[in-house]
Order: structure tokens, then sequence, then C-alpha cells
């Protein structure tokens, strides 16, 4: 299984990345790719700016590498109630390439954290709400509450019944490959 992995966020000491991080290594045998939303800076999205220059190459670029995946892990950072504006912006890019959906009909464990007792709740919704119509086939939903308080940064994850709810959830999924074999291309 070939799983692309990251953080919604561009900031470099990101929780969610830490999560989807700890969340990948529940994935064993799996070939994983981490990527770092700040390689995939570009302009502010616009329709002017498309007219006049086209779909960036980096916007092709993460594109194709969902298209390369099986899975994406995707963890959320909240701002103000939704996504991070790079996480945004690269959505409104890959929604433009020509021939596909932006999530290219992918399947998703969509995740988030925050400082707070609601975990990124507010940003987890609108994702799960709005990615079907973007081709994610949202399988799993898991939120983190108060991260410095449940997670460490070397155990990962220490309280034992939210571990347990994520060890489901990722259970879950591996069962859901299981029941749906994914196609190997030559």
């Amino acid at each position: 299984m070939k799983i692309l992995a990251f953080a919604a966020t561009n900031a470099k000491k990101s929780i969610n990345a830490q999560l989807v991080k700890f969340v990948a290594t529940k994935f064993e045998n799996a070939e994983i790719e981490f990527l770092d939303l700040n390689h995939y800076e570009m302009p502010i999205y616009s329709v002017d700016k498309e007219a006049e220059n086209g779909v960036p190459s980096l916007a092709v670029e993460f594109a194709s590498k969902i298209d390369a995946a099986d899975l994406l892990l995707i963890s959320f950072a909240e701002h103000n109630g939704t996504y991070t504006v790079a996480f945004k912006n690269i959505f409104d890019w890959i929604s433009r390439v020509p021939g596909r959906k932006a999530f290219g009909n992918k399947n998703i464990f969509a995740m988030a954290t925050s400082g707070g007792p609601r975990g990124g709740i507010g940003v987890l919704e609108v994702a799960v709400k709005r990615f079907p119509f973007n081709g994610g086939n949202i399988i799993e939903q898991f939120s983190l509450p108060k991260f410095a308080e449940n997670f460490d940064s070397h155990l990962g994850i220490i309280q034992p019944e939210i571990l347990q709810e994520l060890l489901v959830k990722v259970d879950n999924i591996k069962n859901h490959f299981k029941t749906n074999p994914v196609e190997i291309l030559p």
C-alpha cells in the first residue's frame, strides 16, 4: 500500500505533522511518503492568475503524488475554524488540474489536533463535508484534543482511551483495504 501523508499546514513545528507521522507508523509494511506544504508554495489562487499563467507545475506535482497513493493521511491544523491558508491555496490549485478531481478519488483518513479541548474538530467537520465533492473518500476521521496533555514526542498518544480509539480506526482502514484491494498497475 502506498500512503501519502501530510499536515495541512505550513507551520515548521506543527503538532499536526507530529500526529500524522505517529499515525503513519501504525501502517506497517506500507510505503509512506511525507509531504511538507512549504515545498508547495504557489501564488495565491485566482482565476486571473490561472488565465495568465495556467496551473503551476507545483500543483500538478502535488496532484500526481495524490494520484500515485492508495491512501491519504491528512492532519488538519485549524485556523479560525477552517483550513490554513497554505492548505487552502494548494487545494484551490489542485482542483484546477485538468482531467481529475482534487483528491483523485482516493481514500482518506482525515485527522486534526489542537491545543484545546475540541482538537480541531471544526476544520475536520469542514473537510469531511467538503472532500467527497472533490474526489475524497473519507474512510475514517480522528480528532486529538489537548495535544500537549495527550501526546508525547517520543511515545505518541499517551492517553490509553484515545490511543485505543485511534487503533480501532486504523484497523477499520486496514480492513477496508482487505475487502477492497488496491489495483496494482504495471
